[in-house]
């Protein structure tokens, strides 16, 4: 489990970050500093490996903060200022986000940061390896963790898997789940013939397609790609 330190002096801040990290369950939440100086005690106190940090604080300015650190954590910048974007990559940050960010965005650089992650002297619960539970043999369901929860989810629910950098979206009829999951997981777990690879980002559910037109896939109010390499998948179920 990565634990993470939101710093900013913007309650609205805190929210949205607090908000976005609720969907990645590999991620814990070890606390909020709102100027660098609380920062800087937590540190102290605390193990954190990932840091959420604004630049324009009151008392001391974020780098200055960071410069201050002998073994800083894995560094986010969150900040409306473009300008330092250059003088956080000299400090080694992971990434550099420009407020306001998506969500998409806002994974891309969590992936990044944990990616990045190097053993340290203090004991890191790292993620498992596999975020989905299989059902026991002859079962039509599966275990699914996300937003630290354990979702139970019937095969029959599923309208489709996307793949979504690290991770993967389980689309349900009423809700979608992020997952700390490759696609391929998805891929192998499901089966066969009830679900198919149509694209590099999405496996489907056979019996959820409503229409086939063109290199489309209509499945409710979506609509997914077939992949060139992906086709034959697709020409199978017209055999």
């Amino acid at each position: 489990m990565t634990r993470y330190l939101i710093v900013d002096d913007e309650p609205i801040a805190h929210r949205i970050i607090e908000r976005y990290c609720d969907d990645l369950p590999h991620l814990e939440k070890a606390g909020d500093c709102y100027d660098a100086l609380e920062a800087m005690q937590f540190l102290s106190a605390e193990r954190v490996d990932l840091m959420f940090l604004d630049i324009n604080m009151p008392k001391l300015k974020g780098f200055d903060f960071l410069k201050t650190l002998a073994s800083p954590p894995k560094v986010i910048v969150t900040t409306a200022y473009k300008e330092f974007a250059l003088e956080g990559y000299e400090l080694n940050v992971s990434d550099y986000l420009l407020k306001p960010f998506s969500f998409e965005r806002f994974v891309k650089a969590v992936n990044k940061a944990v990616s990045l992650e190097t053993p340290s002297a203090a004991p890191v619960a790292h993620v498992p390896a596999s975020t989905v539970t299989p059902a026991p043999a002859g079962k039509q369901r599966l275990f699914l963790k996300g937003d630290k929860k354990h979702h139970q989810v019937a095969f029959a629910d599923i309208l489709f898997v996307e793949a979504f950098g690290n991770y993967a979206k389980v689309y349900l009829e009423n809700e979608m789940i992020v997952t700390h999951e490759k696609l391929s997981t998805f891929e192998q777990l499901l089966p066969s013939d009830e679900f198919i690879r149509v694209h590099k980002s999405f496996v489907i559910s056979i019996d959820r397609i409503n229409l086939i037109e063109g290199n489309r896939i209509k499945i409710s109010d979506h609509e997914i790609p077939i992949g060139q390499v992906y086709k034959m998948n697709v020409n199978r179920l017209f055999e």
